[in-house]
């Protein structure tokens, strides 16, 4: 039995379609997660459009069950979701899951956005039956997936969530300020240090021993030194938290919108220079769209 996992949107804050973001991809947070009794998405960004028309043509007329989970409401992260196919079929079960905002449920935002002044379609013309999940405190049993969520350093809150299946685990955390979490917390305009960046116990033990964690690393560290408390963190901090978590395997996902292909691989260069520097026996690789990845 294995445990898959599929890149479908990897863009941060607004979609970049073009030629400077053909390898990587300019669509916005999505991500699969597949087992043999199992089907779950992580956010629904752009990329979920492209997710659902794969999934129709994987599955044809047959009815799907999906387990949606959203990190945070903030459009990037929700705006495929009146595009995804599944929705409009009365044979899928969608089944969401997400934080609350104040008074309303990740439901209520995603109907939000679908109101007429914004789309064509209205939420309750959607096919689908779409219900609303709850995420238990010890951890919610998906369909033989352990999952856990954590709450994440983001203006607003976001959710970052790990899936456990067969002894394999997936580690999924956008959309957190690591270095905000930082004793010395770094300042606008100041220069980057190698010393190691000691993240707290909390994040470092929900990513304990992850074979992949999947995290936000928007910002190279000259980039971050103009965007302190924006929500995203340096890249180079997610090498500290892969070494201090013992994590075998790290994507760097979530790449600004200015950042062009060469821009992203120079970015995670980086990363892989600071975990030669920190001796760190991390895999580490740039989440790209369209890339499958099997956790035997």
């Amino acid at each position: 039995m294995s445990l898959f996992v599929k890149f479908w949107g990897v863009r941060g804050s607004i979609p970049t379609p073009g030629h400077a973001t053909a390898r990587y991809g300019g669509n916005t947070p999505c991500i699969e997660i597949r087992t043999d009794r199992a089907l779950l998405v992580c956010d629904g960004g752009s990329g979920l459009r492209e997710f659902g028309v794969d999934l129709m043509r994987r599955t044809g007329k047959a009815p799907v069950t999906v387990h949606m989970f959203f990190s945070h409401p903030h459009w990037d992260h929700i705006q495929g979701f009146p595009f995804f196919t599944p929705a409009y079929l009365p044979t899928s079960v969608l089944h969401v899951y997400g934080p609350p905002k104040g008074d309303h449920t990740i439901n209520d935002l995603l109907s939000g956005q679908m109101q007429s002044t914004y789309f064509p379609v209205d939420f309750s013309q959607l096919g689908a039956k779409v219900m609303l999940a709850e995420l238990l405190p010890e951890g919610t049993d998906v369909a033989g997936v352990k999952v856990r969520s954590k709450a994440l350093q983001h203006p607003g809150g976001s959710l970052g969530f790990s899936f456990e299946y067969e002894g394999k685990r997936v580690v999924y955390a956008t959309d957190n300020e690591l270095d905000l979490l930082l004793p010395d917390k770094p300042r606008a305009g100041q220069a980057s240090s190698e010393a190691p960046r000691i993240l707290p116990a909390p994040i470092v033990e929900f990513c304990r021993g992850a074979d992949l964690l999947i995290a936000d690393g928007q910002y190279t560290d000259a980039e971050y030194a103009s965007k302190v408390g924006w929500g995203h963190p340096r890249a180079t901090t997610l090498v500290d938290l892969a070494a201090q978590a013992g994590v075998k395997a790290l994507a760097v996902t979530h790449h600004d919108p200015m950042q062009t292909d060469a821009e992203v691989e120079a970015k995670v260069a980086d990363c892989v220079r600071r975990a030669a520097l920190l001796k760190a026996q991390v895999q580490i690789f740039s989440a790209r769209e369209g890339v499958e990845l099997k956790l035997a």
